[in-house]
């Protein structure tokens, strides 16, 4: 078998008109035009185990997405240092490949995350989201208090089992650890909610922010998103906040490369990742 050499892929893209991440039969997505790319630019089949951090859902935003493929190693060094700007003309103007690196083939993409972070938007202005921004920011009709958004969110940081949060998948567990739950006022208005943790499971996020939301707006005493972490299976009673208001901002990995393969190991052992 040829050698082959394994590349990150840093990417960012608008997910207004993808059906997510995952390829699916007669839908847009965003791996589906990755590898057309990669194809169209290489051959078909040269690019092989497409591996991604985080498969989000139809309609999330990503500006910190990562994800590994291999490619023939003569092949890559043929194209090394034009595959960026090659990639940056074939691609669609809603997704973009922002670096192209070298890694260890020790490095997993999926399993050697040490977390997955990400924002979401909400504006409660009388007026809505900026024309411009209306993508990116969900439209609140009613006042959001920013103390009691972060009330709400200071009773989920740590390590829970977030079933009432997650649409469960069979064999997989719901345990997670937030590392980071909190809310901002940006200066033109808008409210961020930034939430880091391990790993996600599907919908966790925005089933995360429908129920701090409840509480902003003054339908929830603050205590009750935390409440619901004694809940074994999902919970009616919380609203998924619609897609388009949530964006992957980052994704982090060991600092030293010698521990890829250890935290994907670690990773695998502890848990069948599921969506974010």
């Amino acid at each position: 078998m040829d050698e082959r050499t394994r590349l990150r892929l840093d990417v960012s893209y608008d997910g207004t008109d993808f059906s997510g991440w995952a390829p699916q039969p007669d839908r847009r997505t965003v791996a589906g035009v990755l590898v057309e790319a990669l194809d169209l630019l290489l051959g078909a089949g040269s690019a092989t185990g497409l591996t991604v951090a985080g498969r989000t859902d139809a309609g999330v935003h990503a500006t910190g997405q990562v994800c590994h493929v291999d490619l023939p190693t003569a092949l890559w060094r043929e194209r090394e240092g034009s595959l960026l700007r090659r990639l940056s003309r074939l691609l669609p103007g809603d997704v973009r490949v922002r670096a192209v690196t070298e890694v260890p083939a020790q490095f997993d993409a999926r399993f050697s995350a040490t977390f997955r972070r990400y924002e979401y938007r909400v504006t409660d202005a009388p007026y809505g989201a900026e024309p411009l921004r209306r993508h990116e920011i969900l439209a609140w009709p009613r006042p959001l208090d920013l103390d009691a958004l972060n009330a709400a969110a200071a009773g989920l940081v740590g390590e829970h089992d977030f079933a009432a949060y997650c649409r469960r998948k069979e064999n997989a567990t719901t345990l997670r650890e937030v590392t980071r739950l909190d809310w901002r006022r940006d200066p033109d208005g808008v409210l961020v909610a930034t939430v880091q943790a391990d790993a996600f499971c599907q919908a966790m996020v925005r089933s995360l922010v429908g129920a701090m939301l409840a509480v902003g707006e003054g339908r929830r005493p603050a205590d009750w998103p935390a409440g619901l972490l004694r809940r074994r299976e999902r919970s009616g009673e919380v609203t998924v906040a619609p897609a388009h208001g949530l964006t992957l901002v980052a994704v982090g990995y060991p600092d030293d490369p010698a521990e890829y393969a250890r935290r994907a190991e670690l990773t695998r052992r502890l848990r069948v990742p599921a969506e974010a």
